[in-house]
């Protein structure tokens, strides 16, 4: 593969001093600590381009041979809005009602959930982020994405981040199944609904759980030079 065929620019990264460095992380750490979960949802309007700005700053996500496998339909219609609301909530009434086994609801028993999805029309936007299992080139032969789940996965979190940097507040929902969704939205065969995600300011008197994040020595492992370097034994498994 040379050059020629697929060609090369430079990074062009500026080197940070460390003091900068630590700095803009600490900052950073610190403002998406305070990200949470909304469920509770301003009806005030949010300007379009910040959700273009959001959408732009997911698809500098990397991906499976930089394909970028993801679509995001943005629904501010409330027509369309409704009729998603009504169609995620008749799959959630089926799950809480007993698909979802009892480990599951036990497990989503301190958010305090429910099968009534509110923020589908509460909030301004819906953005709907829909993975392609597979591409679609000009002659309309297939062309294969590779690790497609993943690419939308990390995009997914860009968007978050973005949406929770400007300064609002959004969701990750799953009605699942979620086929309705490629139907209400008229997505093609090669998309399937990844995620669902209200946007908007939060309400004046939104709440959410009082819940903590596990600290940093229950998320991570470290290999670091010296004695401590040896692999420490698996746990077992409980039971």
């Amino acid at each position: 593969m040379s050059e020629s065929t697929h060609p090369f620019r430079p990074l062009g990264h500026v080197r940070l001093r460390e003091e900068e460095m630590r700095a803009r992380a600490r900052d950073f750490q610190a403002e998406m600590e305070r990200r949470r979960s909304v469920r509770e949802f301003s009806a005030e309007p949010v300007p379009r381009e910040l959700l273009e700005l959001a959408i732009r700053t997911a698809s500098t996500a990397p991906s499976g041979a930089h394909q970028q496998p993801w679509t995001f339909v943005v629904v501010s219609d409330p027509e369309l809005k409704r009729r998603i609301r009504e169609a995620a909530e008749e799959e959630e009434r089926i799950n809480y009602a007993g698909r979802m086994p009892p480990e599951w609801l036990q497990a989503l028993a301190p958010l305090g959930t429910d099968f009534v999805k509110r923020h589908i029309t509460d909030a301004p936007y819906v953005v709907v982020l829909f993975r392609q299992s597979y591409g679609v080139r000009p002659d309309g032969e297939r062309e294969t994405h590779y690790y497609a789940t993943e690419s939308c996965g990390i995009a997914a979190g860009l968007f978050i981040a973005a949406v929770h940097h400007m300064g609002l507040a959004t969701l990750t929902h799953t009605p699942s199944p979620m086929g309705f969704l490629r139907e209400l939205l008229h997505r093609p065969e090669n998309e399937k609904a990844f995620l669902l995600l209200p946007v908007g300011y939060p309400a004046a008197d939104a709440r959410v759980p009082d819940l903590r994040r596990k600290p940093l020595d229950e998320v991570s492992a470290w290999f670091e030079p010296g004695p401590s370097a040896a692999a420490p034994p698996l746990p077992h498994p409980a039971g």
